[in-house]
Protein backbone atom coordinates (compact mmCIF):
# COMPACT_ATOMS: atom_id res chain seq x y z
CA UNK A 1 0.00 0.00 0.00
CA UNK A 2 1.22 3.67 -0.72
CA UNK A 3 2.06 5.48 2.11
CA UNK A 4 0.43 8.83 0.56
CA UNK A 5 -2.77 6.41 0.46
CA UNK A 6 -2.65 4.61 3.70
CA UNK A 7 -4.91 5.66 6.24
CA UNK A 8 -5.30 5.18 9.95
CA UNK A 9 -8.63 5.35 11.65
CA UNK A 10 -8.02 7.39 14.83
CA UNK A 11 -10.96 6.47 17.17
CA UNK A 12 -12.60 9.38 19.94
CA UNK A 13 -13.58 8.98 23.47
CA UNK A 14 -16.89 8.56 21.67
CA UNK A 15 -16.51 5.44 20.04
CA UNK A 16 -16.49 7.26 17.09
CA UNK A 17 -13.96 6.51 13.83
CA UNK A 18 -12.15 8.78 12.10
CA UNK A 19 -10.04 7.75 8.79
CA UNK A 20 -6.88 10.35 8.50
CA UNK A 21 -3.80 10.20 6.24
CA UNK A 22 -0.48 8.69 8.07
CA UNK A 23 0.69 12.05 7.38
CA UNK A 24 -2.19 13.91 9.73
CA UNK A 25 -1.79 10.85 12.51
CA UNK A 26 1.90 11.21 12.89
CA UNK A 27 1.66 15.14 13.21
CA UNK A 28 0.99 13.79 16.91
CA UNK A 29 3.73 12.44 18.51
CA UNK A 30 1.32 10.28 20.48
CA UNK A 31 -0.02 8.65 17.72
CA UNK A 32 3.49 8.36 16.13
CA UNK A 33 4.50 6.63 18.84
CA UNK A 34 1.55 4.13 18.89
CA UNK A 35 1.77 3.31 15.26
CA UNK A 36 5.67 2.70 15.41
CA UNK A 37 4.73 0.23 18.69
CA UNK A 38 2.15 -1.49 16.01
CA UNK A 39 4.40 -1.33 13.06
CA UNK A 40 4.56 -5.31 13.02
CA UNK A 41 0.94 -5.77 12.08
CA UNK A 42 -0.52 -6.68 9.06
CA UNK A 43 0.16 -4.03 6.75
CA UNK A 44 -3.08 -4.63 5.12
CA UNK A 45 -4.86 -4.27 8.28
CA UNK A 46 -6.54 -0.84 9.38
CA UNK A 47 -4.76 0.22 12.10
CA UNK A 48 -7.04 2.11 14.77
CA UNK A 49 -5.69 4.56 17.84
CA UNK A 50 -7.89 4.68 20.46
CA UNK A 51 -7.66 8.28 22.19
CA UNK A 52 -10.20 8.06 25.14
CA UNK A 53 -9.41 11.45 26.38
CA UNK A 54 -10.52 13.61 23.00
CA UNK A 55 -14.55 13.90 22.32
CA UNK A 56 -15.50 13.26 18.24
CA UNK A 57 -16.24 17.31 18.44
CA UNK A 58 -12.75 18.15 19.54
CA UNK A 59 -10.82 15.54 17.42
CA UNK A 60 -12.54 16.74 14.00
CA UNK A 61 -10.98 20.10 15.00
CA UNK A 62 -7.75 18.74 15.77
CA UNK A 63 -7.86 16.94 12.16
CA UNK A 64 -8.84 19.73 10.69
CA UNK A 65 -6.20 21.64 11.91
CA UNK A 66 -3.63 18.53 10.93
CA UNK A 67 -4.52 18.68 7.83
CA UNK A 68 -4.28 22.61 7.36
CA UNK A 69 -0.76 22.57 8.72
CA UNK A 70 0.13 19.84 6.37
CA UNK A 71 -0.57 21.82 3.48
CA UNK A 72 0.21 25.35 4.48
CA UNK A 73 2.86 25.09 8.10
CA UNK A 74 1.95 27.83 10.29
CA UNK A 75 4.48 30.64 10.45
CA UNK A 76 6.40 30.23 13.95
CA UNK A 77 4.43 32.20 17.21
CA UNK A 78 6.83 35.00 18.23
CA UNK A 79 7.06 35.44 22.27
CA UNK A 80 6.28 37.30 23.71
CA UNK A 81 2.75 37.92 21.74
CA UNK A 82 3.30 41.06 19.18
CA UNK A 83 -0.53 42.05 19.18
CA UNK A 84 -3.71 40.97 21.13
CA UNK A 85 -5.27 39.96 17.24
CA UNK A 86 -4.26 36.12 16.11
CA UNK A 87 -4.73 37.69 12.49
CA UNK A 88 -1.01 40.05 13.58
CA UNK A 89 0.79 36.81 14.84
CA UNK A 90 -0.60 34.01 12.32
CA UNK A 91 -1.95 33.54 8.78
CA UNK A 92 -5.80 34.44 8.36
CA UNK A 93 -6.86 30.33 8.45
CA UNK A 94 -4.94 30.26 11.54
CA UNK A 95 -6.39 33.43 13.51
CA UNK A 96 -10.49 31.80 12.27
CA UNK A 97 -9.47 28.64 13.47
CA UNK A 98 -9.26 29.43 16.87
CA UNK A 99 -12.00 31.85 17.01
CA UNK A 100 -14.04 29.38 19.23
CA UNK A 101 -16.34 29.81 21.86
CA UNK A 102 -13.91 29.10 24.99
CA UNK A 103 -14.82 25.56 25.59
CA UNK A 104 -13.82 23.94 23.09
CA UNK A 105 -11.12 26.37 22.58
CA UNK A 106 -9.62 25.10 26.18
CA UNK A 107 -10.47 20.84 25.28
CA UNK A 108 -8.90 22.13 21.89
CA UNK A 109 -5.60 22.48 24.10
CA UNK A 110 -6.33 19.82 26.49
CA UNK A 111 -6.09 17.70 23.62
CA UNK A 112 -3.41 19.22 21.71
CA UNK A 113 -1.49 18.63 24.71
CA UNK A 114 -2.21 15.23 25.42
CA UNK A 115 -1.66 14.01 21.73
CA UNK A 116 1.46 16.00 21.89
CA UNK A 117 1.04 17.84 18.48
CA UNK A 118 2.90 21.15 19.11
CA UNK A 119 2.24 23.59 16.62
CA UNK A 120 -1.53 23.15 17.74
CA UNK A 121 -0.33 23.29 21.28
CA UNK A 122 1.40 26.57 20.39
CA UNK A 123 -1.43 27.98 18.72
CA UNK A 124 -4.30 27.20 21.10
CA UNK A 125 -1.92 28.82 24.08
CA UNK A 126 -1.10 31.95 22.08
CA UNK A 127 -4.47 32.68 21.81
CA UNK A 128 -5.49 32.54 25.45
CA UNK A 129 -2.00 34.56 25.80
CA UNK A 130 -3.77 37.24 23.64
CA UNK A 131 -6.88 36.88 25.82
CA UNK A 132 -5.45 38.36 28.56
CA UNK A 133 -2.60 40.53 27.27
CA UNK A 134 -2.75 44.03 28.35
CA UNK A 135 -6.26 43.49 30.32
CA UNK A 136 -6.28 44.02 34.18
CA UNK A 137 -7.00 41.11 36.59
CA UNK A 138 -10.62 42.05 37.09
CA UNK A 139 -10.99 42.14 33.55
CA UNK A 140 -9.22 38.75 33.16
CA UNK A 141 -11.34 37.62 35.70
CA UNK A 142 -14.67 38.61 33.41
CA UNK A 143 -13.09 37.49 30.60
CA UNK A 144 -12.92 33.46 32.13
CA UNK A 145 -16.06 33.47 34.56
CA UNK A 146 -13.23 33.33 37.40
CA UNK A 147 -14.54 34.45 40.77
CA UNK A 148 -11.95 36.87 43.03
CA UNK A 149 -11.76 35.05 46.42
CA UNK A 150 -8.87 36.88 47.65
CA UNK A 151 -9.56 39.45 50.68
CA UNK A 152 -8.37 42.76 50.17
CA UNK A 153 -5.36 42.01 52.55
CA UNK A 154 -4.68 38.69 51.00
CA UNK A 155 -4.64 40.54 47.15
CA UNK A 156 -2.39 43.61 48.63
CA UNK A 157 -0.20 40.84 49.67
CA UNK A 158 0.19 39.04 46.06
CA UNK A 159 0.86 42.29 44.83
CA UNK A 160 3.67 43.15 47.07
CA UNK A 161 5.06 40.08 46.41
CA UNK A 162 5.15 40.15 42.46
CA UNK A 163 6.10 43.50 42.19
CA UNK A 164 8.67 42.94 40.39
CA UNK A 165 7.15 41.35 37.32
CA UNK A 166 4.68 44.50 36.82
CA UNK A 167 5.80 47.06 33.87
CA UNK A 168 7.98 49.89 35.06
Amino acid sequence: MDVEEATVNLISKDGDSFPVSIGVAKMSELVRSMMDEDENEDENSSMEIPLPNVKSEVLQKVIEFCQHHLAEPMNEIEKPLKSQKMSDVVQKWYADFVELEQVLLFELILAANYMDIKPLLDLTCATVASMIKGKSPEDIRATFNITNDFSPEEEAQVREENKWCEDA
